[in-house]
């Protein structure tokens, strides 16, 4: 066991190189992953050293030397959402195996904030890349800004692909969830959303629903379009016009589904018995919350990580047109689509 000296706060490079009995230069271009002319048996005497010090390289002093920050800028448009944090989780994971760090920057779903985040990041913070979880309203910033560092969207797209992106395949696992509910013989199926604006994912949601609806049901639809706070108001006006008739919600996110479970509850409306549930998002409680709720298991980690792999490789210096990078989904079918 190697022992630290008596009064020292911080393992240096000079430490290491001493217990591991090399140079300085030597443990640099080690830490650097370059090998060449390294043998073996000093490369694991330098890693036991590093591993037993609990050395890590100062990011500044690597930064003046390399004209390089090391920092990756992640902006979330809500932080309070289990996406976000799910997202932020996957990003940081990688960050941390390939020798970054992350600051987070959340846009509360304000696309001023949201702004004033991306120019700070990018102008006074250095990060070299960004990873967008966009409010929708910023194209031009990003646009601006991505003259200057890499970046790459998650989950929700700009209006043209400028940037690598990175989504789950919303409108083709809604289609899915609504056939399942189709085939349940549910006669009356709800759409509940939180506000659309420009958010992509929700709108290619809602048009699956739609496009669904016009090609296998006659009549209008149920759009219930609002805030978590109005859900139960929106329950309300859904089985009143849909009296008589069996009927189901789909549901846009997590978010939406724990407040039409809430207002359910609210007002003794019984799931399955009285109305079906599915909804996106396959966060833990769905499995647990009375029959187990129906949902599409959103890939958000693999998300979060491909995205992050994609920017480190942009960074690194990655040619090549923008992709649009699709991730499979899952449809998890339980007993809140029983009939």
């Amino acid at each position: 066991m190697i022992a630290m000296p008596e009064g020292h706060q911080r393992p240096t490079i000079d430490l290491v190189a001493r217990q591991a009995n090399v140079s300085k230069t030597t443990v640099s271009r080690f830490l650097n992953g370059k090998f060449e002319f390294m043998s073996e048996e000093t490369r694991r005497r330098i890693q036991r050293v590093v591993d037993e010090l609990n050395y890590r390289p100062s990011q500044s002093a690597r930064s003046l030397k390399s004209k390089r920050s090391g920092l990756i800028g992640v902006i979330v448009a809500d932080i309070g959402s289990p996406f976000s944090s799910i997202l932020v989780k996957a990003i940081g994971d990688l960050c941390n195996e390939l020798g970054f760090h992350m600051i987070i920057a959340d846009a509360d779903e304000n696309p001023a904030k949201e702004r004033e985040a991306l120019e700070s990041l990018v102008g006074d913070e250095r990060v070299e890349g960004l990873i967008v979880n966009t409010t929708g309203y910023n194209d031009d910033t990003l646009v601006e800004l991505g003259k200057h560092c890499p970046i790459v969207i998650v989950e929700r797209e700009m209006e043209t692909l400028v940037f690598d992106t990175v989504v789950s395949d919303s409108y083709s696992m809604t289609m899915e969830a609504m056939r399942h509910m189709d085939q349940a013989s549910f006669d009356a199926i709800a759409f509940f959303t939180q506000p659309i604006g420009r958010n992509s994912a929700r709108r290619n949601r809602l048009q699956a629903y739609l496009d669904f609806w016009r090609a296998n049901r006659t009549g209008d639809a149920y759009v219930f379009e609002s805030p978590t706070s109005d859900v139960q108001r929106d329950l309300q006006a859904f089985l009143a016009a849909s009296q008589g008739r069996s009927r189901s919600i789909f549901s846009v996110n997590g978010v939406t589904t724990l407040a039409i479970l809430k207002s359910a509850a609210a007002l003794g409306v019984r799931i399955p018995a009285d109305i079906g549930l599915c909804g996106y998002d396959d966060w833990a409680w769905a499995a647990l919350i009375g029959p187990g709720i129906t949902t599409i298991d959103h890939p958000t980690y693999q998300v979060g990580s491909l995205a992050a792999k994609r920017l480190v490789a942009r960074i690194m210096g990655a040619k090549g047109k923008p992709k649009r990078i699709k991730v499979p989904s899952a449809l998890h079918v339980r007993g809140s689509t029983a009939r």
